[in-house]
C-alpha cells in the first residue's frame, strides 16, 4: 500500500528556497512569514526611539515574552532569561560553577562537538575531568541508557551533563531520570535541550535538571538568535555573568540577581527574544501537537525506507521514546563531504552527512513544510549514490 501524506502546512508559509528539498531544519530551523514578519517589525519599533525602547520599554518587553515562554515550558518567569543561543547559556553555566582539580564532568559521546570543546577548554585550565562515557549503538531501552551512562558517576563527579535530544544521533534520551539521579547524588545536571523545545513538550518544573537551555530558533521557528536559559531558583546563586554590565547595579532592576546579570549584556538586538511570543502564536494557530504527530509519521516512513534501500541495522527501535522529527540512520562506506555535495548539487537535497566516531550517517529532519516528494528526492539521491 503507497504511503500517503500531506505537509502540515505550505512550504510558502516559509521563506525557504523553494527548489531545493530542505531536510536540515535541525541545524538552524527556518521562521515562517508571519513570525518573521513581526520579528523585522520589533527592529522597525526598537530603531524609532531607541532610548525609550531600550530604557524605558525592554524590561516589561522582555518579561511579557519570559512570561509567554515560561508558560509554553512549564515553570515561572524568573527562572529563565533570554540568550541568543543554547552555546552561549552553556558556556554561562560552565565557566560559573568554579570547577577544582580533579572534579568530574561525566556525559555522554553524543554531545554536539562545539560543547565537548567548551568542557574540555575549560578542564585545561581548572585541572577538572571530562569523561564521555560511550553508548554503544543500537540503543535498546531508555533504562538500560541512564544505567550504562551512570556507571561513569564517581565520587568525584560534580555535574552530569547531556542533551535532551542529541545533536549527532538524534536520539531522545531519558532526562527526566538522569536529573532524579543526579539531583539525589548532589551532582549538577545541565541539560542541553537546544533541540528539545517545539520537538517534544517541555515540562522544565517536572524534569528537575539544575540548568536547562533550548534554542527557540529551531524546532519553535523564531527568528534567529533566540534562545533561553534556565536555572532553578536554588541554582541561580551559582550563576555569574558571562558579560559584566549595567545588571549588577541598579539599573532597571528585577528584583532577581540572576535576571538582572544574565539580562543585561550590552546593546544588542532584543528583537529575536521578543518575537518568541509571536512563534508560540503561530504554533498554537496551526496546532502543533498534531503538526508534530504528523511529521513524525514522516520521520518513520522515511527512516524505513532508507533501512530498506541500505539494509542496515538501525541506531535505536521504532519509537516516539527514542526519535521524534529528526532521525539518524547509518550509510553504506562513502565520503560524507562529497556525498552531502551530491545530494545538494544534483538533486537539491539540503541534509547533514557526518562523520560520526569513524563511520558515516545521514542525519533528517521533518519539519511542517516537507513534502513526501522531498522525502522522496532523498531516496533517488541516495539509491543513486549507493547503486
Amino acid at each position: 500500500m503507497a504511503f500517503a501524506y500531506r505537509a502540515p502546512l505550505p512550504k510558502e508559509l516559509f521563506l525557504l528556497d523553494p527548489a531545493v528539498a530542505f531536510l536540515n531544519h535541525g541545524s538552524f530551523g527556518a521562521t515562517p512569514r508571519p513570525v518573521f514578519e513581526r520579528y523585522q517589525a520589533w527592529q522597525r519599533e526598537m530603531e524609532r526611539q531607541p532610548v525609550e525602547f531600550f530604557v524605558e520599554r525592554s524590561p516589561g518587553l522582555l518579561r511579557e515574552a519570559r512570561t509567554a515562554l515560561a508558560g509554553f515550558v512549564h515553570t515561572a518567569p524568573d527562572n529563565l532569561v533570554f540568550v541568543t543561543n543554547a552555546t552561549t547559556a552553556l558556556n554561562t553555566v560552565a565557566r560559573s560553577l568554579k570547577l577544582a582539580p580533579g572534579d568530574e564532568i561525566v556525559t555522554t559521546d553524543h554531545e554536539y562537538g562545539a560543547m565537548d570543546r567548551m568542557w574540555r577548554f575549560l578542564c585545561r585550565k581548572t585541572g577538572a575531568v571530562y569523561k564521555p562515557v560511550p553508548l554503544p549503538l543500537p540503543v535498546t531501552t531508555p533504562a538500560d541508557l541512564a544505567e550504562r551512562l551512570w556507571r561513569g558517576v564517581t565520587p568525584r563527579t560534580r555535574v552530569l551533563f547531556f542533551s535532551q535530544i542529541t545533536s549527532p544521533t538524534a536520539l531522545i534520551l531519558p532526562a527526566g531520570e538522569l536529573c532524579r539521579r543526579a539531583r539525589a547524588a548532589g551532582i549538577i545536571s545541565v541539560v542541553d535541550g537546544a533541540h528539545a523545545l517545539g520537538q517534544v513538550p517541555l515540562d522544565l518544573e517536572a524534569l528537575g535538571a539544575d540548568f536547562f537551555t533550548a534554542n527557540a530558533h529551531k524546532w519553535l521557528c523564531a527568528p534567529k538568535g533566540s534562545a533561553f536559559l534556565y536555572a532553578r531558583p536554588d541554582a541561580q546563586r551559582l550563576v555569574e555573568p558571562l558579560v559584566v554590565s549595567w545588571g549588577d547595579t541598579s539599573f532597571s532592576p528585577t528584583g532577581s540577581t540572576f535576571l538582572d546579570e544574565q539580562q543585561w549584556a550590552g546593546t544588542r538586538d532584543l528583537a529575536a527574544f521578543l518575537a518568541v511570543p509571536d512563534a508560540l502564536r503561530f504554533c498554537e494557530a496551526h496546532d502543533w501537537t498534531k503538526v508534530r504527530a504528523a511529521c513524525h509519521r514522516l520521520a518513520r516512513h522515511a527512516r524505513a525506507a532508507i533501512a530498506a534501500l541500505t539494509g542496515l541495522p538501525q541506531i535505536c527501535p521504532d519509537a516516539e521514546a527514542w526519535y521524534a522529527q529528526m532521525f539518524t540512520v547509518p550509510l553504506p562506506a562513502c565520503d560524507p563531504a562529497r556525498t552531502k555535495a551530491r545530494l545538494s548539487a544534483q538533486h537539491r537535497v539540503e541534509v547533514p552527512v557526518m562523520d560520526w566516531q569513524g563511520r558515516p550517517y545521514l542525519r533528517v529532519s521533518i519539519q511542517a513544510y516537507n513534502t513526501l516528494a522531498d522525502v522522496e528526492r532523498l531516496l533517488a539521491g541516495l539509491r543513486e549514490t549507493f547503486a
